[in-house]
């Protein structure tokens, strides 16, 4: 049974809309960016077209590639560092949950109110379901994460220090560039919804370049942009 072309009903091209969703997912670039980058190519949209894109086509490039990653077996269950940051929505403080491996694979993102033993269990059992259970869980002195993991029965494989988690301090770090890009969010739902695809987005075009020489680079970066291009392509 083939599947539905997502694409259907779109005047522009296939290679367009991933285009357009690379580079505002990817960089940390507004609307409108995109949409002058994308006139410089001869291609006339308005920043409005952009929006609709993402929302519609992220998630599914998205989704796509967190399929292609766990059937390749990439996620790995060694070491997972856990770590919360600060986001505002409309002035009010949440939290935002994430969990990387120990390449700086962006496993989970997960949006609460509060940073309490409930998010973070919700969070754990989040985490667990999609990717199973590691053998060390790196976290700071939050005290959720030790009542959490205890209450799951895994209390015994959680480490804490001074820098130990400085893995999943820096995999902050795009996230914190796009979100100044667009200016803050103004409902969970949004926040949530963006973090799972940028994350992924995210995870499939990060080379880590700098564990490789230039000509392996250049391999990984051409087979991740090819791979790129066939997503939803059936």
């Amino acid at each position: 049974m083939t599947k539905p072309n997502p694409f259907k009903g779109f005047q522009s091209s296939p290679e367009i809309i991933r285009l357009a969703v690379m580079l505002y997912i990817r960089f940390p670039l507004s609307l409108r960016n995109v949409e002058d980058l994308l006139h410089e190519r001869g291609v006339e949209i308005s920043h409005e077209t952009v929006r609709f894109w993402w929302r519609r086509f992220g998630p599914m490039f998205a989704s796509e590639i967190r399929k292609r990653r766990i059937e390749g077996l990439r996620s790995s269950r060694w070491r997972w560092h856990l770590d919360e940051m600060f986001v505002k929505i409309n002035g009010e403080r949440h939290y935002l949950w994430r969990a990387v491996d120990h390449e700086g694979e962006v496993l989970e993102s997960f949006v609460t109110k509060k940073r309490d033993k409930k998010a973070a269990l919700k969070f754990l059992r989040k985490l667990m379901k999609r990717h199973g259970r590691p053998h060390v869980f790196v976290t700071d002195k939050l005290r959720s994460y030790g009542v959490a993991l205890k209450e799951i029965g895994v209390a015994d494989r959680q480490e804490t220090g001074r820098w130990l988690n400085n893995r999943a301090e820096n995999s902050h770090l795009p996230f914190r560039r796009r979100e100044r890009a667009m200016l803050r969010f103004r409902r969970m739902r949004s926040l949530q919804k963006f973090a799972s695809v940028h994350s992924s987005v995210h995870n499939h075009f990060n080379q880590e370049r700098h564990l490789y020489s230039r000509e392996n680079f250049k391999l990984n970066r051409s087979a991740a942009l090819a791979e790129w291009r066939k997503l939803c392509s059936g």
